[in-house]
């Protein structure tokens, strides 16, 4: 009797076992198929430099926003989501930025000598960023794994890199214009004057922002969202401190590129309007560094995700009846 009891014993352990290995490994798998994702992103991307603005004295962020320098930012995406409530996003984005001084609309103030300034910029630029996803809203939801049908905002913060190359443009008597590298013509003196450096054309940025994601169904989602970049540079538009002597470029650079220096530096002349900007003269505010900001529409397919299994309500086991 007795063995025959162990040996009852030692089968409902074998079949528990089996159970249970059943059943964490379909939780397992139920999981994993619902934590990555892989999308796509486009939208409205702007800089926010030196050059262009609004009336008065020039500022960060919105208020010297000029909405004809919108252009479209195309990227991808790729998120793992360790939690419902975390998500580690990496992230390529390509997209055009710049800006004019003869986008602001003169009215007798401290935009004035920004307008006659006379200076604009373009810049490709490629970035790639690491940041986290934060869904605070899942804490109040019964089943937040199931998700089809929910809307759900979230914050972002990470880190990046990005690559630019600022040109500016120079037009002819026959009205053509042509675009130059700024870099390579040193335009304030980068590099020649004591206490300032040449700057890198890749440096790094601090992404921060928020949106708001809905779930169309297990596998597919749609996202809208504002990201913010902080900048460790403030030459995204060549544009940082002071006009420096045209005479420097013809000591360091070929007689060409001195001409192009000359011309694109200061480019206060424009046809009706001749102010003196001298040496020393400022030309930036090097109080403020750069920014550039998108405003990303965003697809989303879950790679590991889909519907979910159906569950006895007796064993919570998928395909197990009993």
């Amino acid at each position: 009797m007795k063995h025959c009891l162990h040996s009852l014993l030692w089968k409902c352990l074998c079949v528990s076992a089996i159970t249970l290995c059943i059943c964490s490994s379909s939780f397992a798998q139920e999981d994993a198929r619902n934590t990555t994702e892989f999308g796509f992103t486009t939208g409205p991307i702007v800089a926010l430099t030196d050059l262009g603005g609004h009336a008065g004295k020039g500022t960060t962020f919105i208020k010297d926003y000029n909405m004809n320098t919108t252009q479209l930012m195309f990227g991808a995406y790729f998120t793992a989501y360790p939690a419902p409530w975390l998500g580690f996003r990496f992230s390529a984005n390509y997209g055009n930025v710049g800006s004019c001084d003869c986008d602001i609309k003169e009215k007798g103030g401290d935009e004035d000598s920004r307008f006659d300034r006379n200076l604009d910029f373009r810049s490709a630029i490629f970035e790639g960023s690491l940041m986290a996803e934060v869904y605070p809203t899942t804490f109040f939801e019964d089943d937040p794994e199931d998700v089809q049908g929910r809307l759900r905002p979230y914050g972002l913060l990470g880190v990046g890199v990005f690559h630019f190359n600022p040109q500016g443009s120079l037009s002819d008597g026959h009205g053509n214009t042509n675009w130059y590298d700024l870099q390579p013509l040193h335009t304030e003196g980068e590099g020649w004057i004591a206490g300032s450096k040449e700057y890198s054309l890749t440096q790094l940025n601090i992404p921060m922002g928020a949106g708001i994601k809905y779930f169309l169904s297990e596998d597919v989602n749609i996202s809208v969202e504002l990201v913010y970049r902080k900048l460790f540079t403030d030459y995204l538009d060549d544009v940082h401190g002071t006009y420096v002597n045209p005479a420097l470029f013809y000591q360091h650079l070929s007689p060409a590129e001195a001409s192009l220096a000359v011309q694109l530096s200061n480019k206060a002349s424009n046809g009706y309007n001749t102010p003196n900007y001298e040496p020393g003269d400022k030309r930036g505010n090097p109080g403020n560094n750069d920014a550039y900001f998108t405003f990303g529409f965003k697809i989303g397919i879950r790679l590991t995700g889909g519907q979910k299994e159906r569950w006895n309500n007796s064993t919570h086991c998928p395909l197990l009846r009993f």
